[in-house]
């Protein structure tokens, strides 16, 4: 949530919905829909259908791969074993 962001009681909104949709598109500010005080809805605009946004997969290849079992155990502790043959 926006912290100086247009706040407007829900019966506000209901009615003047229309007016309120198309300024939300006209500025890009959002506005925050409240029912006795408690947030209820974000009116916020559409992202127009070129604008560039996170795509699925876009961090593939950015996280770090997992340690081998080897470094995570981060030594040979077979001396230390009795094996019964």
């Amino acid at each position: 949530m926006v912290a100086d962001m247009q706040t407007m009681l829900v019966s506000d909104f209901k009615a003047k919905a229309i007016a309120t949709l198309k300024g939300v598109r006209a500025t890009g500010q959002p506005v925050l829909v409240t029912l006795r005080g408690e947030p209820l809805a974000e009116v916020v605009p559409v992202r127009p259908a070129g604008a560039a946004g996170v795509r699925f997969g876009a961090g593939r290849g950015l996280m770090r791969r997992r340690p081998s079992d080897a470094t995570l155990i981060g030594g040979d502790f077979a001396s230390e074993w009795e094996v019964n043959a």
